[in-house]
């Protein structure tokens, strides 16, 4: 039938997710950077997300759609406050290792002198749980303004240093490409589109499967579409930081 819906301008949008918020039906997703209709029987010609967008990317246009479906609305909202519910959750073990939680350690009134320092114990720089990227979840306080650190878990074995050199200072992730089955890249586009992250170091192994870490980062910010400074340091495996 013809009828009035949204169109969305893919090359104005920044992908805020403003219109998303906006549309009471649940007819637009964000994917992969991008705000897109999902169904044209999801869209009920309305305009709610129109005042929403900042870029000007979304307007009214009159083709052949399908007829607006209120029944299949009400469906893809429930499946979608199920999906809410399920990732606000703990694992199904109820581990509590699951539940994100942001950790201080007290600090020192006056810092250490060198062989005071290399006599003590040393003290974790880590300020936040859960560090694995599969566990982590996508939005956290700790990512507000955060420099993010995305490791390969064999880095922190094989170089001694690094909490003082990577983890201090940083909102730290971890996981190996080749033994998790999973591609980290739609979390991480996840971490990055919805968090002010300032910015990214990537941490892996000298060896070939680690550069999958680094792929996934480098997919996530482009999917992202934010422009954020990233670098990447290779580790050796005899715990040197290869140039």
């Amino acid at each position: 039938m013809l009828r009035r819906v949204i169109e969305i301008e893919e090359e104005k949008c920044n992908g805020c997710g403003a219109c998303a918020n906006a549309c009471h039906e649940g007819a637009i997703s964000i994917v992969n950077g991008k705000a897109r209709l999902m169904r044209d029987d999801y869209c009920d010609g309305l305009g709610d997300c129109l005042p929403a967008c900042p870029m000007d990317a979304i307007h009214f246009v009159e083709r052949e759609a399908a007829a607006y479906d209120a029944a299949a609305v009400e469906e893809n909202k429930r499946k979608k406050a199920a999906q809410q519910s399920m990732a606000s959750q703990p694992l199904p073990c109820g581990c509590p290792g699951t539940q994100a939680k942001t950790i201080r350690h007290e600090q020192q009134a006056v810092c250490p002198t060198a062989a005071e320092e290399s006599a003590a114990e040393l003290t974790s720089e880590l300020t936040q749980w859960p560090v694995q990227i599969k566990l982590v979840p996508v939005r956290a306080p700790y990512f507000d303004g955060a420099k993010l650190l995305v490791a390969a878990d064999c880095t922190a074995y094989a170089y001694a240093n690094f909490h003082k050199k990577y983890i201090r200072n940083h909102i730290t992730l971890i996981g190996c490409p080749k033994l998790d089955d999973v591609d980290y890249s739609e979390k991480l586009t996840q971490i990055i589109a919805q968090n002010d992250i300032k910015s990214i170091t990537v941490v892996r192994m000298e060896v070939p499967c680690c550069g999958g870490i680094e792929q996934a980062v480098k997919n996530a910010l482009a999917a992202s579409g934010k422009m954020i400074p990233w670098q990447v340091d290779i580790i050796s495996t005899d715990g040197r930081i290869l140039e």
